[in-house]
């Protein structure tokens, strides 16, 4: 939302709330029953003041707060990703490195799928999956799946070769796919910018984690929901309400206050 709408929809809501404010201060000219009828209706335009000025703008709170952050330096963001292993993450970090903001493209480990195995067979890869490759820095045999964490600078491709060309030798067919999992560190300043190169390409991040996505989780997790927020607003139009029903209370009480405060200085 542009800042223009924003001071339309505050501007809005405000001119609503000095109507309910007039509407308070013709009490002396009702009946007293007639009190909650107005509080009634206060709260009712209050409410729908805002459901339909304030609520888009509260909902665009999280944004703003995270735009602050954007703006703090030295701020990095860790996005981690899911590829599939028919990308070329070659190229991929060529395309990420180029752009303003990279600071790091690391892939960290890759998860072959296979079968189901039996216990014999689960005991067999579990004990030999660590002679396959030096680099294989740890591994993990699931009960349908193997999970390769790889040393640093060791790539996915080279990884899922090195297991491929064994799986050959011993079974005589070519394992080709592989999920790899990576890590892409940038600036918070350009992190819209890397999501979309990412997105462009058919990526999106699993998670991410940093100051931004720090503020974005911290404040929705504080925000009301659209109807506890809409009822707020109701309670606001009732406030007014008060305060013009018993606004000729509350003048003289306070120029009253005030001339005590001017009489006890002097003193």
């Amino acid at each position: 939302m542009d800042i223009i709408t924003t001071i339309v929809y505050i501007v809005l809501f405000v001119i609503m709330m000095v109507f309910v404010f007039s509407i308070g201060m013709l009490r002396q000219y009702m009946p007293k029953r007639e009190i909650l009828l107005v509080l009634g209706v206060a709260f009712l335009i209050g409410a729908i003041g805002g459901a339909f000025f304030l609520d888009p703008i509260y909902d665009e709170l999280p944004a703003v707060v995270s735009t602050v952050e954007k703006t703090i330096p030295n701020n990095e963001e860790t996005l981690h990703l899911d590829l599939s292993s028919s990308i070329d993450t070659n190229q991929l970090r060529s395309t990420l490195s180029s752009m303003e903001g990279f600071k790091s493209f690391e892939e960290k480990s890759i998860i072959i799928p296979m079968w189901s195995f039996s216990e014999r067979e689960h005991d067999y890869f579990d004990s030999i999956i660590g002679n396959i490759d030096s680099h294989y820095k740890e591994y993990e045999v699931t009960s349908n799946a193997i999970n390769i964490e790889l040393e640093d600078n060791y790539t996915s491709s080279q990884a899922l070769k090195s297991f491929s060309d064994w799986y050959k030798l011993v079974y005589g067919e070519t394992i080709s796919y592989a999920q790899i999992k990576a890590d892409l560190v940038v600036d918070s300043s350009k992190l819209d910018d890397f999501e979309q190169a990412l997105l462009e390409k058919g990526i999106v991040a699993t998670n991410i984690e940093g100051p931004i996505q720090d503020s974005l989780n911290n404040t929705n997790s504080s925000m009301l929901t659209n109807f506890e927020f809409t009822l707020f607003c109701g309670g606001i139009g009732v406030v007014v309400a008060i305060f013009g029903i018993y606004m000729d209370s509350i003048v003289p009480a306070y120029r009253r206050f005030r001339k005590f405060l001017r009489t006890k200085r002097k003193r």
